[in-house]
């Protein structure tokens, strides 16, 4: 497993929500989020969670790409996603967490290793953060995040559940 990830808004968002963000400094050594993505987070309504957490999140580095490829601007992605995708250029050692189906295609064809908020949670129990991936999907899926009934039944099994 990767030391480095870097994370994209909204997986960092559902991991704040459901109270399940300290996972990401127990599973690696590094964690980056981008200077883009923090802003976005940031400008969230006054009363949404993950705002009112982020700043108090110490164990976040929070970098700006130096790298701007032009392969990642063709593929017309949002600012955060972009930004999360180009770090990694930068910090080629790192994994990325990325839910949104576009910029895994990207990250895929540019052969840049990335799981999603689900395998994350995999990770999560194999290191014995977390009892059950079950009870950790039912939470992120009550904060927002949408799977599948086979890609949920897909990360129960490869968490023997």
């Amino acid at each position: 497993m990767s030391k480095a990830v870097i994370v994209d808004a909204s997986p960092l968002i559902i991991l704040l929500k459901s109270d399940l963000e300290n996972i990401l400094p127990e599973i690696f050594e590094e964690v980056f989020l981008p200077e883009t993505v923090r802003e976005e987070i940031l400008s969230g309504r006054e009363d949404d969670i993950a705002k009112q957490k982020l700043p108090y999140l110490s164990w976040l580095k929070i970098p700006s790409p130096l790298i701007f490829s032009k392969n990642i601007e063709d593929y017309n992605l949002g600012k955060g996603e972009t930004a999360v995708l180009n770090l990694a250029l930068e910090i080629p050692e790192a994994k990325i967490i990325l839910d949104d189906h576009a910029a895994r295609k990207c990250a895929k064809d540019l052969q840049i290793p990335f799981i999603g908020t689900g395998g994350l949670l995999i990770l999560a129990k194999q290191k014995g953060l977390i009892s059950t991936v079950s009870e950790a999907l039912t939470r992120v899926q009550n904060e927002g995040l949408w799977l599948s009934d086979a890609i949920i039944e897909m990360l129960k099994e490869k968490a023997g559940e």
